[in-house]
């Protein structure tokens, strides 16, 4: 069931990160509203840094073992694992080779290959188009924390009704 919920909300996070989301294609200087008001919009996510480099992934040899964090990996889980950003962090990771991104989450450390940045978890690989390559360019935008809280948050108390 928390499987379930995480996919959820991940998806549900990933489509209003990505602009897809009820409500968002309304221009600013629409006739709705209050005459001289500027209608509301939705701001963009905010990133801190970003990095480049060569990203990988990691499957069932790993599968249940305990990570950096302390929690079991899951291969379908969307997850990374990265030698200095903080356990954690979520990060948008975004393969330039075709444009696709996924957004994940710091929990274990790696990868081991020096000529990498990334080792990513069979799930977010699959997303980003890596599982037949293996490796591939890709760009790392580092989400702030509480942007990702405010969209998680709603999401896991309806979760709990």
């Amino acid at each position: 069931m928390l499987r379930v919920l995480n996919r959820a909300a991940l998806v549900l996070l990933l489509t209003s990160a990505l602009g897809a989301a009820p409500d968002n294609n309304k221009t600013p200087d629409s006739n709705q509203g209050i005459p001289g008001q500027t209608q509301e919009t939705i701001p963009p996510i905010p990133t801190r840094k970003f990095q480049l480099g060569k990203a990988s992934w990691y499957g069932h040899l790993f599968q249940h073992k305990k990570t950096a964090s302390g929690e079991p990996y899951d291969m379908h889980d969307f997850t990374a694992a990265h030698r200095t950003l903080p356990l954690g962090s979520w990060v948008k990771v975004t393969n330039l080779k075709n444009d696709k991104s996924v957004m994940v989450r710091i929990n274990d450390r790696g990868p081991v290959t020096k000529s990498r940045i990334l080792d990513l978890s069979y799930g977010a690989a699959m997303i980003l188009g890596l599982s037949d390559s293996g490796v591939a360019p890709v760009r790392l935008d580092v989400i702030e924390t509480p942007t990702v809280a405010e969209f998680i948050s709603p999401i896991a108390a309806e979760g709990s009704r």
